[in-house]
């Protein structure tokens, strides 16, 4: 079993505090340019998601170029699947903000917390605990009330299940995130998302991108600079704080982007959504929490 260890003291626990606070920021802001790109004509989802990889590459070799081990991308399976999982997930994502909105997809993406525990104890023999458990439970409920899956009217759509699948990609990224700091550097880790994601989405991006609508750049590299950010400080944050308080903070996520929603979009939920919603947040947030 590969074991991580954080840094310790108290200036690193405030510096990890803040990278993920900031993490958090670039986050939100990036999946609400997604849904604001989303709504203009002439876009498409492959080359908003290959301008994040690009702007990502772009970000990592300006920053990190003596630590950036380009070599390893190809040589470690892990980091090889965490490149290509992680690249197909973020695609994947960006087409259910388009469909379902920016607060009902993260919402159901945000329950990668609970997976990613259940994932961790099978994979790296950490122990199941009770409010792991009991988050998965309050989890599952609130993710059948917010899809409206009990529902006789409105069943779940296709959108729905594709926004769980990026749940379950997600833990397996971060699974992966936590045995590659053992030997990564954080820009390693990153560029082989960034990669793979080139390889995966990039002929598609070509074949179907044509003359961007005005405004759409500015949006578009707006985003790629915010996911960017988001990514790397999320990844670098992990190496100064435990998995628990770091996703603890990564909750703010989709209580910011669904005021974001509500407040630039029109985005609406039902009583019976909103509470479905805070059923995945209590229930993603049950796992972190320590005596």
């Amino acid at each position: 079993m590969t074991q991580i260890t954080s840094a310790l003291g108290p200036a690193s626990h405030v510096r990890g505090l803040a990278l993920m606070l900031l993490s958090t920021a670039g986050f939100t802001a990036n999946i609400l340019l997604i849904r604001a790109f989303g709504a203009m004509e002439g876009t498409n989802m492959w080359f908003l998601v290959c301008m994040r990889w690009v702007t990502g590459m772009a970000v990592i070799v300006g920053l990190y170029h003596r630590e950036f081990q380009p070599r390893n991308l190809f040589r470690s399976p892990r980091l090889i699947a965490r490149g290509v999982i992680g690249g197909i997930g973020t695609l994947a994502y960006y087409v259910t903000i388009e469909h379902l909105g920016a607060g009902r997809a993260t919402f159901i993406g945000n329950t990668y917390v609970v997976w990613g525990g259940l994932m961790a104890v099978w994979v790296l023999h950490e122990r199941l605990t009770k409010p792991l458990a009991i988050g998965c439970l309050t989890t599952l409920v609130g993710l059948a009330l917010l899809t409206n899956v009990i529902s006789t009217a409105d069943h779940p759509g296709i959108y729905d299940v594709l926004a769980l699948g990026t749940a379950f990609a997600s833990a397996t990224v971060i699974v992966l995130i936590r045995q590659l700091h053992a030997t990564e550097h954080t820009s390693t880790i990153f560029a082989a998302q960034c990669v793979y994601g080139l390889l995966i989405c990039g002929g598609p991006a070509i074949h179907h991108t044509t003359a961007l609508p005005p405004g759409a750049w500015v949006v578009v590299i707006g985003a790629s600079l915010c996911a960017a950010l988001g990514q790397l400080s999320m990844t670098r944050a992990f190496r100064d704080l435990p998995v628990g308080e770091g996703s603890l903070l990564q909750m703010l996520v989709p209580l910011g982007v669904a005021i974001g929603g509500v407040l630039a979009f029109g985005e609406h939920y039902t009583a019976t959504e909103l509470f479905g919603a805070v059923l995945i947040l209590i229930g993603s947030l049950m796992p972190t929490m320590r005596r």
